[in-house]
């Protein structure tokens, strides 16, 4: 097992899980941070509606009744202050519900008529108030609004390069880690070689030193002396090898002797074999000669036959004219042949 390489991947390994560790310790100081200024935010909004919850119960709470709208509804003294139904003309309780004045009716139709125009006036520059206000705190809402923007994304920006140097100072720190790892690896790795050379060098040294290299002949012995180690044995000596080729020699010349042995035991046979075959052709010319001759007295007792059958024949014709009985003939020829 290699344990330097084991003892450097746990190293290695040590150190990725320490810069994950402060990867995730960063990423959880950074969602803690902005967990924070979240609370901080909703904090203030909440102080900002409650401060103009505030603001809007000391408005009402300092508002006088008599101020109020709808203080004619709730007037304990409204029946104390009531008065007829019509007084005048300008009564402005004479409503149209009131069917206490109908059209044409009016004795101040041009002041009436002027009292009205000036109550539009009033209420248009109401509304044009009312209108003006509310664009003021409008713009006023998006002017914080903007200006809380720009905080935020001011301090996020802040946050962001706070994140980006310590990611930058961990990778730098991280280089020089791996940049000293290397070196002393490479340092470790330079007296490995060197150890490794000297150590070579040294068994080198060693074996060309020692027996079995300069095939000592004497290591072959064994202590006993009365056999050879044959895992020690480095060859035999000249006058083994002269043995040898010496009895190699007589093996050859004992080999030749053989062969020419053979060679003359073969030629024996063929001499053999070609008197036996010269014998056997003789032999069947005279074979062939012989049955030439029993062949030619064959021809020469079948032309003999051949001409006593027909002589034969020519007597039997010459009896039959002179009326000779063929028996008799027959007999006399038989006689005569035999």
């Amino acid at each position: 097992v290699d344990k330097d390489a084991l003892d450097v991947q746990v190293k290695e390994r040590k150190l990725q899980e320490a810069i994950e560790k402060a990867r995730d310790e960063k990423f959880a100081d950074d969602m803690k941070r902005n967990d924070r200024l979240m609370c901080l935010l909703e904090e203030q909004q909440k102080n900002e509606i409650k401060d103009m919850n505030k603001a809007l119960r000391e408005f009402q709470k300092n508002q006088t009744p008599e101020t109020r709208r709808e203080f004619d509804l709730n007037d304990p003294e409204a029946l104390k202050k009531d008065r007829p139904a019509r007084v005048s003309d300008t009564d402005p309780r004479c409503t149209i519900s009131s069917m206490q004045k109908f059209a044409g009716e009016d004795l101040n139709y041009e002041q009436r008529m002027k009292f009205q125009k000036e109550q539009l006036r009033e209420w248009s520059l109401q509304q044009q108030k009312d209108w003006k206000t509310a664009l003021a705190d409008q713009k006023l809402a998006d002017d914080l609004y903007d200006k809380y923007r720009i905080e935020m994304d001011q301090k996020i920006m802040e946050e962001q390069r706070k994140e980006e140097e310590s990611r930058r100072a961990v990778c730098t720190a991280t280089k020089d880690f791996n940049r000293i790892q290397a070196a002393e690896l490479a340092y470790k790795k330079e007296l490995d070689k060197s150890q490794t050379l000297r150590e070579n060098m040294d068994e080198i040294t060693s074996l060309l030193r020692g027996d079995f290299l300069s095939e000592n002949p004497d290591q072959a012995l064994s202590p006993q002396g009365n056999h050879v180690l044959v895992d020690r044995w480095k060859g035999m000596s000249q006058e083994q090898l002269m043995a040898i080729r010496h009895c190699q020699k007589e093996q050859v010349l004992e080999n030749l002797r053989m062969q020419e042995q053979e060679r003359r035991r073969d030629a024996e046979w063929d001499r053999q074999r070609v008197q036996a075959a010269r014998a056997q052709l003789l032999l069947e010319r005279e074979q062939q000669r012989q049955h030439r001759e029993r062949r030619r007295d064959l021809d020469f007792m079948n032309a003999e036959l051949s001409q006593e059958q027909r002589a034969k024949n020519t007597y039997l014709k010459e009896e039959e004219y002179s009326n000779i009985p063929t028996a008799q003939y027959y007999a006399q020829f038989n006689r005569s042949t035999r």
